[in-house]
This record gives C-alpha cells, structure tokens and sequence, in this order.
C-alpha cells in the first residue's frame, strides 16, 4: 500500500520510523486501552510525572482514568517468566498536564520497554536503541546518561534520606551546585566529601574522558564497569560519540535504579527522550522482573525539520 508521506505530519513521520526500528529490533507491539481502573495509577500516583488524572465514572460504577502514563499499563500487563524476556513497543497517546501550557493535553509518545529477566546485554541494546532513535530524528542528537548507583551512593555517604534527598536531587538534575552545597553543608558534610560531590557533579562528557575521573575519585567499581560496558557496546555500533555522561540526568530514585539516560536533539529546548532501568517499581508492585525501557515524546518534533529515513 502506497502512502503519502507529504500528508503526514512530522511527528507521524517519525513515529512511522521508530515503529519500523523497532520492529526490525525484534519488539513487538503492545497495543493498550485508552483508560484503566483509577485505583491502579492513584497507588503508583508519585511514579507518574504530574498528580493531575483525569477521572471519570464507568456505566458500571467504577472510576476510570484517561491513560496518563504507558509503562504502568505495560508493567500490568506483563507476568515474570524465569528466563523470559518480554521486549514490547508502543505508539501510544497519554493525558496528562502539559509542562509548557499547565493544561491538559493530549500527548504523543512512542517508546519500548524491555521486561523479564534481563541480561546487561539487555540494557545496553535498549540504551542502544534509544541512541538510534534519537539518530532518526536528527544527526545533531546527543544521548546524556547516568548512574543512578552514582548518585545515591553519594548521599548514602552522608546519610541523607526523605526530603533533604528528594531536594538534593532537584538541585543535582537543576545542576544547582549553590543549592546543593548548602544543603549539604547543613547536613554534615565535611570538606572532603564536598571535594568530592562537586568534582562528580561537575563531570559531563564523553565516556573515555569520564571514566577515568570517576575511578581517580573513587566512585564505585561496580557502577563504573557497567558504564564502561555500555559506552563499549555503543561504541562498536558506531554510536560511542554520541553517548554523554552527565550526572545532572536523575530519576525518581524510589522507582529508578542502575543506568538512566535522556535524549536531545538540536534545535529544541526540551529532551525528546527520556528513559531507564526501574527494577524498584516491579519491586514494589511485588514483581521479581528487570526492567528498563525508554520513551521518545513525539509531540515536541511537531515543527521539527524531520530527517530523510536512514537504515538504522
């Protein structure tokens, strides 16, 4: 079947690539409902990215939720299966608050999540494809990630925990480092250990000029390996220019764990890409699961000058 593309719009565009990536990748697609029970989300409420839902009552009685998060939806709809790995993709809509209208809007979203018991091969290919993905849209793209290992360690070393952590962090993603000392500073921190934080949080670049700062500063063995991994993995698909390290990219590290990554691309102000491993919420939904997916936010590339498709 022959289609036009010069009536689609440059986000269908897009989401037709990222659907044929992949597809070619061996993700299968997970097509869900547009509303779940209320319940669901208003348990896992501090996992999505506003509080805001929008609610109404089913002919049945029940208090129904316009879809505001996918990875809620996919986790539910997946069982643990020792040795099996379940690699979903989706092109879906999600309601929630906008960040830039402070309504609620209607938002495009295409993405994959990787679930079951999962390798460090696993990983990489997902960070991989979140690579790709970016490259699809734009070749001035840019993939920044993290260790969450990294970070909680370092506010372990202090002690800090509930609010004072939750502020730490907000500080670390604003890379306000006057904040962040201040806060520290408040909760004990020594000389040293202050040395030590802005030396980390001050690091952002490639992985062969990262790496070695991290292991002369003495972060963990552990964490640095596995970045060490992933930017070889990245680098023999020709995608090592492409990886950052930035320690300022943090998610919510009640859900969150291990490697954690964002995506931009030239010319627009917000990250299109956001993703990573989030082993605690299968934990916490009583699941004994890996997991770690991504999602590309459509919706900003709708006045983005869309590439020619390339193979990826």
């Amino acid at each position: 079947m022959y289609i036009d593309e010069s009536v689609l719009k440059n986000e269908e565009k897009i989401a037709f690539s990222l659907r044929a990536l992949y597809q070619k990748s061996g993700y299968v697609r997970y097509k869900m409902s547009k509303f779940e029970e209320y319940d669901f989300y208003a348990v896992n409420r501090d996992f999505l990215v506003s509080d805001n839902i929008i609610t109404f009552t089913d002919t049945n009685g029940k208090l129904m939720a316009l879809k505001p998060d996918v990875t809620l939806s996919i986790v539910r709809g997946t069982k643990d299966t020792p040795g099996k790995v379940s690699k979903l993709y989706y092109d879906e809509n999600v309601y929630r608050v906008s960040r830039n209208s402070h309504g609620f809007k209607e938002i495009m979203q295409a993405g994959i999540e990787c679930i079951g018991d999962l390798s460090d091969r696993d990983i990489c290919e997902v960070v991989l494809l979140a690579a790709k993905s970016l490259k699809l849209i734009s070749d001035e793209s840019v993939l920044k990630v993290s260790h969450q290992g990294v970070v909680s360690g370092l506010l372990d070393e202090i002690g800090l925990y509930g609010e004072e952590r939750r502020m730490a962090l907000k500080f670390i993603g604003e890379k306000n480092l006057h904040e962040l000392s201040d806060l520290l500073k408040a909760a004990g921190a020594d000389n040293e250990y202050m040395k030590k934080i802005k030396a980390v949080f001050n690091l952002s670049g490639t992985a062969a000029k990262i790496l070695p700062e991290l292991k002369k500063i003495g972060c963990s063995p552990d964490e640095t390996a596995e970045l060490e991994t992933l930017n070889e993995e990245l680098g023999r698909e020709g995608f090592g220019s492409s990886l950052i390290i930035d320690f300022s990219v943090v998610n919510d590290m009640n859900y969150y764990n291990g490697i954690v990554f964002r995506g931009f691309v030239n010319g627009i102000p917000a990250g299109v890409l956001s993703g990573g491993q989030y082993d605690k919420l299968l934990l916490k939904l009583g699941r004994r699961s890996r997991a770690v997916g991504f999602a590309v936010y459509t919706d900003l590339l709708e006045r983005f000058e869309v590439k020619e498709p390339a193979n990826a």
